[in-house]
């Protein structure tokens, strides 16, 4: 898969390499600003149980 990628970015060595790392930024900011708080309340971390002892 990252050699297709890689195979599709225009440009030489130093511009692919500059476009994957804002590829991976904006797919790392998509997550963090949408995904994650989206899929946070469906995921049952919070559900602590604590017995008084």
């Amino acid at each position: 898969m990252y050699g297709w990628i890689w195979r599709h970015l225009p440009g030489n060595v130093w511009v692919r390499a500059l476009l994957s790392i804002v590829l991976t930024l904006a797919v790392v900011y998509v997550l963090f600003q949408y995904v994650f708080p989206w899929a946070e309340p469906l995921l049952p971390f919070n559900d602590v149980t604590v017995n008084d002892q």
